[in-house]
């Protein structure tokens, strides 16, 4: 039996037991959903947007959970221990798709905010989240897939000015019993509100480099942000799942005026990993900052695929991505601006940057920019290169053996992504991900 049928059955066997099943508009979506990508199926390098990351290995493949060495509630104790102690923030950890309440810590919350496992909300109140749940037509087929499938996930909603002043961290640990994991998370800020969110996806077995490879699984998840006039939203993504993982994931912004919307995506983990992450201006004087970093090496594989879309005058937007690459692996990165006619004073700028550390690893990068306006400020740019042979020559004049220069010069690449992102925990394990993976690496923590 294909994997498309497989998730026919799972579906039909499903779907009445689904949190929310039997609310009209919800049924009928899941209804269209499940529809779409049976016809579809999963994406083959046919698509254009698909061309460097065929999904056709999913058709035969089958999934099978871990034995995993480390239980879930050993994997949240090792993260919230990288946090800052007390004030580590707000906690929802879902374990194979499913919110476990015995491993999740939310702590206070101000007045006005609202955290939930979105299963909870599906089963007691849909309404809040009919205008936000998305469409059937959505993304590509893998995205329809989790609106048909989707159980669980975050549910956030900040009313009007509300400030979370810690962190809200969502913890996603696959690989435990079950084989794929369906998540959808919805984030609401209404006007003025303010928060940073880290979705953290982890295996139960870790991914380091060189690490015996887990069973194989499948992570689906979707996030979707609708920012309010004047609302601000640090969304932070740390991908670290098992090395035979295959994480499908899109990120959906919609910006009212004047919000502003940063996302970091770090992708350190899984066989292959795709990121599809979008936002929209539909106010003027929108602000987004899109960056990004990924580690591949073996024969793993890695794809972001952007899209910023200028609707309104005066928005502004800056893209930076990085990757290395070492083995066999290889980074794909597609991103698109598209300035809309009247959006005037637009100042949009896009860069790719990737760094080859083997003959075998290989970089397809393809920044696009398409302007249907006068009066705006547009760039981009991208690169595929090696370490640059004087800085080598000048570090080992400085003491340095080759191995250790190179490193060095890696983690510099590396570092210029992550010195953008301002939530200290976060970074310092970034940091940590990047430096695990070069031999020698204590000699960067050192420094």
């Amino acid at each position: 039996m294909s994997t498309l049928e497989h998730w026919l059955q799972r579906y039909n066997a499903g779907r009445d037991t689904l949190p929310g099943a039997g609310v009209p508009w919800l049924d009928a979506l899941r209804e269209e959903a499940i529809m779409r990508f049976a016809d579809e199926g999963w994406p083959s390098n046919r698509l254009e947007n698909w061309r460097h990351t065929s999904l056709t290995l999913l058709e035969e493949r089958s999934f099978a959970a871990a034995a995993a060495p480390l239980t879930a509630a050993a994997v949240v104790q090792g993260l919230r221990r990288d946090d800052d102690g007390a004030a580590g923030g707000h906690w929802l950890v879902f374990v194979d798709g499913r919110h476990a309440p015995a491993l999740s810590d939310i702590g206070a919350l101000p007045a006005g905010a609202q955290i939930r496992a979105l299963a909870d909300v599906l089963a007691t109140r849909p309404e809040w989240v009919e205008g936000h749940f998305g469409t059937a037509d959505d993304g590509a087929s893998p995205a329809a897939l989790n609106a048909a499938l989707a159980a669980d996930g975050a549910f956030v909603r900040l009313a009007r000015g509300v400030t979370l002043e810690a962190p809200l961290h969502l913890v996603f640990i696959g690989g435990v019993r079950e084989d794929a994991s369906l998540v959808r998370n919805l984030v609401i800020a209404e006007a003025n509100a303010e928060a940073t969110i880290v979705e953290h996806y982890v295996g139960a077995e870790p991914a380091a480099a060189g690490s015996a490879a887990s069973a194989g699984a499948l992570s689906n998840a979707v996030t979707r942000i609708a920012a309010g006039h004047d609302a601000r939203i640090t969304h932070l993504k740390l991908q670290e799942e098992g090395r035979n993982t295959v994480h499908l994931a899109a990120i959906d912004a919609v910006q009212a005026r004047g919000s502003v919307f940063a996302s970091h995506s770090l992708s350190f983990g899984a066989q292959l990993a795709r990121n599809d992450i979008a936002t929209r201006f539909e106010g003027e004087g929108c602000e987004a900052l899109l960056n990004g970093l990924f580690h591949v090496d073996g024969r793993r594989h890695v794809d972001h695929h952007t899209r910023i879309d200028h609707a309104q005058p005066r928005g502004t937007s800056r893209e930076f991505y990085r990757g290395v690459l070492d083995g066999a692996g290889r980074g794909v990165f597609a991103g698109r601006i598209l300035v809309a006619p009247g959006a005037v004073r637009t100042d949009a700028m896009q860069r790719a940057d990737n760094l080859l550390l083997s003959a075998q690893a290989e970089a397809d990068a393809r920044p696009e920019l398409e302007i249907y306006a006068d009066d705006v400020k547009c760039a981009h740019g991208a690169t595929v290169g090696q370490i640059d042979e004087d800085s080598l020559f000048y570090l080992r004049t400085r003491g340095l053996d080759e191995t250790h220069a190179r490193n060095l010069l890696t983690y510099a690449f590396a570092a210029e992504v992550l010195a953008r992102i301002g939530l200290a925990p976060l970074k310092r394990r970034a940091q940590a991900a990047i430096r695990a993976r070069l031999p020698g690496g204590e000699l960067m923590e050192a420094l």
